[in-house]
């Protein structure tokens, strides 16, 4: 890691809300995120702890035309407009909906993806560069991070069958090629290395039921 990057990464925090929590899953297509956090969704619920399911880009009305005009664009758009257009949706997700709710104690937020998404997609895989897109994040309320977050990670193959076996009209970006794809993992894994006091890199690949374990497992570290 350079010192650069390495400084970068010093200038993130999490919300100071004490007694709710800010937790995050990241992934590529059909590593199982929307399964995961039902599940954990179930767990809080059922100690008491209200919660907010949200997805990026999107969960507010200016997010949600942000993530229709990307995914269903038929055009390539530059890595630069991409990425601006996700730390928008970010920014105004974390004002109107995430840091509102972490003010109420015993609340927790999940979130269907967030920065590592961005650092993965767009730096890594379109080839903008971490630093670039950390850069990025240095101003508020962007360079807040979840308190725990949790990387299913799975390889082309398992992404491709499970994409497969949904049998869902493809997207904007499960559309891109293998070669997308296996950049996109590489920047993951990357990301996790990165942050890996935060993300913890879970092998999807196997069952739910062993996944869901480790995940609520490893909460109790953080959510008692």
């Amino acid at each position: 890691m350079t010192d650069h990057l390495q400084t970068l990464i010093s200038k993130f925090r999490s919300p100071e809300t004490p007694g709710s929590f800010f937790l995050s899953l990241e992934g590529i297509e059909g590593s199982g995120k929307s399964t995961h956090i039902t599940l954990i969704e179930e767990k809080l619920k059922g100690r008491g702890y209200r919660v907010l399911i949200l997805r990026e880009p999107g969960g507010t009305l200016f997010g949600e035309k942000l993530r229709e005009a990307i995914l269903q664009s038929k055009a390539p758009l530059h890595p630069l407009a991409e990425c601006h257009l996700f730390l928008s949706s970010r920014a105004q997700l974390l004002e109107e909906k995430i840091l509102p709710f972490l003010l109420v104690p015993k609340s927790v937020v999940i979130l269907d993806r967030y920065i590592d998404s961005t650092l993965a997609y767009q730096g890594e895989a379109r080839g903008l560069g971490l630093e670039t897109v950390l850069t990025l994040h240095q101003v508020e309320p962007l360079n807040l991070l979840p308190h725990r977050s949790y990387l299913l990670d799975i390889g082309l193959e398992t992404s491709l069958e499970r994409q497969e076996k949904r049998g869902q009209e493809k997207d904007y970006f499960e559309s891109e090629k293998t070669e997308f794809y296996e950049k996109l993992i590489r920047g993951y894994r990357k990301v996790a290395d990165l942050f890996s006091g935060r993300v913890l890199k879970i092998d999807a690949s196997v069952s739910v039921e062993t996944v869901s374990e480790i995940i609520l497992k490893d909460l109790t570290r953080f959510i008692p």
